[in-house]
């Protein structure tokens, strides 16, 4: 059985691949879309869909073309399986928004240099969702780890998720700063790398030792 692309998923098919750039924060530029567009064009690709975790898919692809496309995009995966950081999602907050109350883009930035790419140090696949303000367009409780900015400072959200098992997520504190927001996260994804099993996703790690050992543990 031959060895199937790098940063490729198989499709419905079996015979076709998708790829899926990373775009941290679904932040694009002119230049970005550009060279999606010229790549779609170059190797006829049937679908350009935009997905959940604000990256865009390209979906059709023939397996000869998969490292040659990755060459011209000259961009980074952005893994959609496997044990890792899958992305960090984000509202645009204080950027644009009227109502926005904190720095959505500057956290998820931060949280992006930090865990991106650190496949050693993840026990399972996790989602970040960091949203602006207190409407949470950003799917802050519905994510492994999430954090909003009400009028008085940062919440930390845990635990979250939207799949086949849905999950309200639990919140840790409240009224922080940016910086304490910031390393309150890095003390819960710390945790919960060094106890959880391995593919245990955060959902069923809280569930499992509980929200107030959690809590006490990383507090």
């Amino acid at each position: 059985m031959s060895e199937e692309p790098k940063g490729a998923i198989l499709q419905r098919d079996k015979k076709t691949y998708a790829i899926v750039p990373r775009i941290p924060m679904g932040v694009l530029t002119p230049e970005i879309l550009e060279s999606l567009a010229r790549a779609a064009r170059k190797y006829n690709i049937r679908i350009i869909k935009i997905t959940s975790g604000q990256r865009i898919a390209l979906v059709g692809l023939n397996p000869e073309d998969v490292e040659k496309v990755w060459k011209d995009l000259g961009m980074e995966v952005g893994p959609a399986e496997g044990l890792c950081v899958h992305y960090v999602q984000a509202c645009p907050g204080t950027e644009t928004c009227k109502f926005g109350r904190g720095d959505s883009l500057g956290l998820a930035a931060n949280i992006e240099k930090m865990y991106v790419g650190k496949e050693n140090f993840i026990p399972a696949k996790t989602k970040f969702g960091i949203s602006g303000c207190m409407l949470n367009c950003a799917e802050s409780y519905l994510r492994d780890f999430g954090a909003f900015c009400a009028p008085d400072g940062w919440t930390v959200v845990v635990g979250g998720n939207s799949g086949g098992r849905p999950r309200i997520g639990d919140v840790i504190a409240k009224k922080l700063s940016e910086e304490q927001a910031l390393e309150l996260i890095s003390k819960c994804l710390d945790y919960y790398a060094k106890n959880a099993k391995s593919r245990e996703r955060m959902p069923r790690f809280i569930e499992r030792v509980g929200i107030e050992e959690f809590r006490k543990a990383v507090l």
